[in-house]
């Protein structure tokens, strides 16, 4: 541990000589190693070879991605054991009776188990009817390519699918991006299944880095507004396509590069949050406190 703090405060002294792009590349290379994952639903990711098992695995994680991180590691690992640690599979397997029975006495905070069952039940019946959820999510690709209103009006095509296959009207597991909520666990979900480096294990071949937007949350929206990449009040879809385009000046071709690396910032233990204002010469005050 002392010595990831002595990494920390060597970069910081040469992080006052350079750019912002260079110090968050500094941050990128440093830390966007897969050793700093834990705790993060994104851990559960690694276990899935086949990519279209990951996908549905990957969708589950991310809707379970809210609360405090070590309830969601444990909600996540209760769903995927009541599937054998094969999402697809037993998704393909099981009726829709079936899963209901399954997932009967399943709860996490806000969700219950009528709502988790019809969530899975319209995962089962888009990849039955579509092959994956790629391929749901790839046919409705916009003619141009690479603005970030055109992904947000795909994923809300995709959360369309699933919710009407799934039977409800609503639901807490699927944020509706017509209601211009920032969807941060949707594009979360994205995040992990487009990009492929050490951290994000990839995947999806119907978008590109550059297509994707910002798992905005309170933490990152505080660090964009003090980088001047936002002026706007609320976390909102607004807000989240405009910090996109923000680093997307830094990083064109990727512009959620420095979204894990950020995040890490207040989750590890080894990695506090009262470090990061000065790394990237940020006010101090600015970032809030995470929930552990």
């Amino acid at each position: 541990m002392a010595q990831v703090h002595a990494v920390v405060r060597f970069e910081q002294t040469n992080l006052d000589e350079i750019g912002l792009k260079d110090r968050l590349q500094a941050l990128y290379l440093c830390y966007n190693k897969r050793k700093y994952v834990e705790p993060d639903p994104l851990q559960f990711l690694y276990r899935f070879k086949d990519k279209k098992e990951r996908e549905v695995a990957g969708l589950i994680c991310a809707s379970l991605a809210f609360g405090r991180v070590y309830q969601i590691i444990k909600a996540i690992s209760i769903c995927l054991e009541k599937m054998d640690m094969q999402p697809r599979a037993f998704l393909l397997a099981h009726e829709p009776s079936d899963i209901e029975a399954i997932f009967s006495d399943f709860s996490y905070r806000f969700v219950k188990a009528r709502e988790m069952a019809c969530f899975l039940t319209g995962i089962k019946i888009i990849i039955e009817r579509y092959g994956s959820l790629e391929e749901a999510f790839s046919l409705d690709r916009p003619k141009s390519r690479g603005l970030p209103v055109e992904v947000a009006d795909r994923l809300c095509a995709f959360v369309g699918k699933i919710m009407e296959a799934s039977g409800i009207e609503r639901s807490y597991l699927l944020p509706d991006p017509m209601k211009k909520s920032a969807c941060k666990r949707l594009f979360l979900f994205l995040r992990w299944m487009v990009r492929n480096d050490e951290v994000d294990p990839g995947g999806w071949r119907c978008l590109e880095p550059r297509d994707l937007l910002v798992p905005l949350d309170t933490h990152m929206f505080n660090i964009s507004k003090t980088l001047g990449l936002t002026s706007r009040k609320q976390p909102g879809l607004a807000t989240a396509i405009e910090i996109t385009r923000g680093f997307s000046k830094i990083c064109p071709e990727d512009p959620v590069r420095y979204d894990f690396v950020l995040t890490r910032f207040g989750i590890r233990e080894e990695l506090s949050l009262r470090e990061l204002p000065s790394i990237l010469k940020l006010d101090k005050g600015q970032i809030p406190r995470r929930a552990s």
